[in-house]
């Protein structure tokens, strides 16, 4: 009976996780830039969550094994990532500036590129990679004019012979990094928060799969 009692416990405990593990990563990719990434990842999160949902109500030996080794490897690539992004993060900062401008050059043609960059420059209050003078080598219309998003009160063609004054002058680059450096002690707190929740989560699961293994009666 204690046992029971205990396995009972553990499957409410992994409710629960699942619940939070679905909350959680939901927002995490909220937000995020690519709505192709937001729909895999919030597929698969989803279906890893089903599945150890599944597992739990049905008592089922293989769908809980399942579930916990793709959790076990979605906290190892969550832990790799976090690693990676610290010790290579200049790099990130360099492909980050070579992706602005390579979107840049887009930006007179492509109706998707235009409004993520508008959107950015303006909620950052920036312009540019560097500064508000890369836009003087992309082709917009009229010529020598720069996007609206660059202006300190953004209104229709405020961009068009601009005055210096009246624009944000830095550039998208070092203000979004500033902006990340600044932030960097809620990201590794939420990562780490995020992470303790998954490992929970695993341990509910490895307690369940010992439980059925051995084939005591949870409910």
């Amino acid at each position: 009976m204690a046992v029971e009692g205990g396995m009972k416990c553990v499957k409410f405990l992994l409710y629960v996780f699942l619940l939070a593990f679905c909350t959680v990563n939901q927002g995490a990719t909220h937000g995020s830039l690519l709505p192709a990434v937001i729909i895999a990842v919030g597929t698969f999160l989803f279906l890893v969550a089903f599945v150890g949902c599944c597992g739990a109500c049905k008592e089922n030996y293989y769908l809980m094994i399942t579930f916990v080794v793709f959790l076990s490897l979605i906290t190892l690539v969550e832990m790799a990532a976090a690693i990676a992004g610290y010790v290579f993060r200049d790099k990130v900062i360099s492909e980050f500036k070579k992706g602005f401008q390579q979107q840049m050059q887009s930006y007179p043609k492509d109706n998707i590129t235009a409004p993520f960059l508008d959107e950015m420059q303006q909620n950052f209050k920036c312009c540019g990679a560097f500064n508000y003078t890369d836009w003087e080598n992309i082709p917009l219309v009229p010529k020598n004019r720069i996007p609206d998003s660059c202006c300190v009160n953004v209104t229709k063609n405020c961009g068009v012979n601009f005055n210096v004054k009246d624009i944000n002058t830095e550039g998208c680059v070092e203000k979004i990094g500033g902006w990340l450096r600044s932030k960097l002690l809620v990201i590794a707190a939420a990562a780490l928060g995020i992470g303790f929740v998954e490992v929970l989560g695993i341990i509910f699961a490895c307690c369940l799969v010992k439980s059925i293994r051995s084939g005591y009666e949870v409910m």
